[in-house]
């Protein structure tokens, strides 16, 4: 398992972080000025983007059939939902975003971290391989829970954003070249 020393040094180092920083501070701006809040199609894209890379041309079948309309809809419902069991509300949450078309648990939970960056993270298998020890492909919302417990101590004892724990280790495991 990473330990956080090894970390900390990749906190500022990712090739994407100035997008990264970009995203954060637009939705972050965004929140403030609509009520409800909620993603528009485009905006969802631009998560969509910043999440799969290369991949992102993989779904684009299945997401074909989502509107404007339905993305506005879904999002503004996933992202109003508050509750005091923060395992529960992140469960509706993912539960709720991967009812839209082309949506799994990742890319949920992409949305979660561009969203809300201080409680989430984007669950990856380099990420996942760093923290657990072994590779895994694909994630269900119970492993989510059980990685962003480990972040979120992470998180708790470096004094960073979850998603910036999150995108250290990512860079770091990247750095290693696996």
């Amino acid at each position: 398992m990473i330990t956080l020393s090894e970390i900390r040094k990749y906190r500022v180092s990712s090739t994407d972080l100035d997008e990264t920083i970009s995203l954060k501070k637009k939705f972050a701006n965004l929140r403030l000025t609509r009520k409800p809040f909620y993603l528009t199609y485009s905006e969802f894209d631009e998560i969509l983007k910043w999440k799969l890379r290369s991949q992102y041309g993989r779904q684009q079948g299945a997401r074909k059939a989502n509107t404007e309309k339905i993305i506005q809809s879904v999002t503004g419902l996933a992202l109003n939902i508050y509750h005091e069991d923060k395992d529960y509300e992140m469960q509706l949450r993912i539960d709720i975003l991967s009812s839209i078309r082309g949506v799994g648990v990742p890319v949920a939970s992409a949305v979660l971290a561009l969203i809300f960056p201080d409680d989430y993270s984007v669950i990856d298998f380099r990420v996942w391989r760093q923290v657990f020890g072994y590779k895994k492909n694909s994630f269900t919302i119970s492993d989510y829970k059980k990685y962003l417990k480990i972040l979120r101590n992470f998180s708790k004892k470096l004094g960073w954003p979850v998603q910036e724990v999150d995108m250290a280790i990512w860079t770091f495991d990247q750095k290693q070249g696996k």
